[in-house]
C-alpha cells in the first residue's frame, strides 16, 4: 500500500519544503499531490515542476502554489478504469490520486508497483490429485509442487495481486490442509481464503456458494496449476469491450495428419473430390483461464456438480455472449514430469534474464 501522507503537500508550503518532501521519496515516485485546506487534491508538482518555477523568477521561499501543475491525471475511486491505467502507463505516468466526489485524497495508484487495477474477484481452482505427476503430488498438492523456490500457484497469486485483484478464493479438496496452511500468511500483500469442497463439484461448481448473492460484475476463475504471463488487463478489456458473459483464454493448437487425407462427396460419399498430402489443422484450446459475468455464475445452483465447460456450453445454448482471448505469452500446463521439467527451465531462464 503506497502511504498517502508521503505524498502530499499543502499549498501554502513553501517550494523549499516541498523539495524536502520529494527528497525523502527518493527510490519511490518523486510526485507530490498538493491539497488545499479542506484536503482536496488542487494538482501535482515535481522537481521539474519546481526548477521551471525557479528559472521562471520564483523563490524557495514561495508557495507550492505557484508551482502547482494543474492539468494532472486522476482516477475516482471506487469505479477505477483500466483503460486510463494503460494509456497513462504509456504516457509515462507512475503515479495516479484516486479520488472521491469531493476530490479528496483516497488512495494512490503506483504504477510501478501495480501493472493495473482491475474490477474483478478471483478463483484458483485447485482441488485436483495431479495423478499424472505422481510420486510428487503423493503428499504435496500441485499447486503447491516448487518452481524456482516458488509454489506453483503463488506464481499466479502474485500475477493477480499485480493487477489489483485483491479478492482471491482458493477452492480445495485433495491435501486441502497443506494449502490452507500455506494461505495462513499473506502472498503479494493479498490474503488469499481457502474453500474446501464436501464433495467433487466439477471445475466451477465450488463458486456457487461463494457469492450467492452477487449478480453484477465479473470473475476470473482459472486453474491454480498454470504457468502463464497472459496480460489480465489486456483479457479483461476485451470481455468488456465484447459485453460477453464469458471470455475464454485460448492457446493456438496444431494438428498435423501424416498421411495423404481424402475429401469426400457429400452427395456421393463414394466419390474422392480432393486429396490433401499431409494437412495441417490450426485450432484455438481452452487454456483453463475464463471471465465469467456474475449473472451467468448466480445461475449455479449450491452443491451442484459443474464443469467450466458445462457452464459455457449452458450459456452458448441460451444465447448469452461468450467469446476468447487468444494468449500471446507463455502459457503452459504443469500435467505431466515433462511439463514439470519445461516449466522449471523456463523459470530458471526467466529468473537469470531479470537478474542480468
Amino acid at each position: 500500500m503506497t502511504d498517502i501522507s508521503r505524498h502530499t503537500i499543502y499549498k501554502d508550503a513553501s517550494l523549499l519544503d516541498a523539495l524536502h518532501c520529494l527528497n525523502d521519496l527518493s527510490g519511490r515516485v518523486m510526485t507530490l499531490f498538493v491539497l488545499d485546506s479542506e484536503g482536496r487534491v488542487e494538482g501535482s508538482i515535481t522537481d521539474g515542476d519546481i526548477r521551471r518555477a525557479l528559472l521562471d523568477g520564483g523563490s524557495l521561499s514561495d508557495s507550492v502554489d505557484i508551482a502547482c501543475h494543474r492539468d494532472y491525471r486522476y482516477v475516482r475511486a471506487g469505479s477505477i478504469d483500466p483503460l486510463v491505467l494503460r494509456e497513462s502507463r504509456e504516457r509515462g505516468i507512475k503515479l495516479l490520486p484516486a479520488l472521491d466526489g469531493d476530490n479528496h485524497l483516497v488512495s494512490l495508484v503506483d504504477l510501478t508497483r501495480q501493472h493495473t487495477v482491475l474490477p474483478l474477484r478471483a478463483v484458483l481452482m485447485a482441488g485436483g490429485r495431479g495423478e499424472r505427476l505422481r510420486p510428487m503430488t503423493l503428499t504435496t498438492p500441485k499447486p503447491l509442487l516448487q518452481i524456482e523456490g516458488k509454489a506453483i500457484i503463488d506464481y499466479n497469486v502474485e500475477a493477480l495481486a499485480a493487477c489489483g485483484i485483491d479478492e482471491i478464493i482458493v477452492t480445495t479438496r485433495y491435501l486441502a490442509e497443506q494449502i490452507h496452511d500455506h494461505f495462513a500468511a499473506p502472498v503479494a500483500g493479498v490474503q488469499v481464503r481457502c474453500v474446501t469442497e464436501d464433495k467433487p463439484l466439477g471445475t466451477i461448481g465450488a463458486v456457487a456458494s461463494l457469492w450467492p448473492d452477487s449478480h453484477s460484475g465479473d470473475t476470473l476463475v482459472m486453474n491454480s496449476d498454470l504457468l502463464t504471463t497472459i496480460s489480465f488487463e489486456e483479457m479483461y478489456l476485451r470481455h468488456r469491450s465484447s459485453k460477453a458473459d464469458v471470455t475464454i483464454a485460448v492457446v493456438p493448437y496444431q494438428v498435423s495428419v501424416p498421411y495423404a487425407i481424402l475429401t469426400l462427396d457429400n452427395d456421393d460419399p463414394d466419390s474422392v473430390t480432393a486429396i490433401e498430402e499431409k494437412p495441417s489443422y490450426s485450432y484455438y484450446a481452452n487454456a483453463g483461464i475464463y471471465i465469467f459475468s456474475n449473472a451467468l455464475l448466480s445461475t449455479l445452483k449450491a452443491g451442484e456438480y459443474c464443469d467450466a465447460t458445462d457452464l459455457i456450453q449452458r450459456a452458448i445454448t441460451d444465447g448469452r455472449k461468450v467469446t476468447y482471448y487468444p494468449i500471446k505469452g507463455t502459457w503452459i500446463d504443469v500435467g505431466s514430469p515433462v511439463d514439470f521439467r519445461q516449466a522449471a527451465q523456463l523459470m530458471r531462464h526467466h529468473n537469470s534474464m531479470s537478474n542480468s
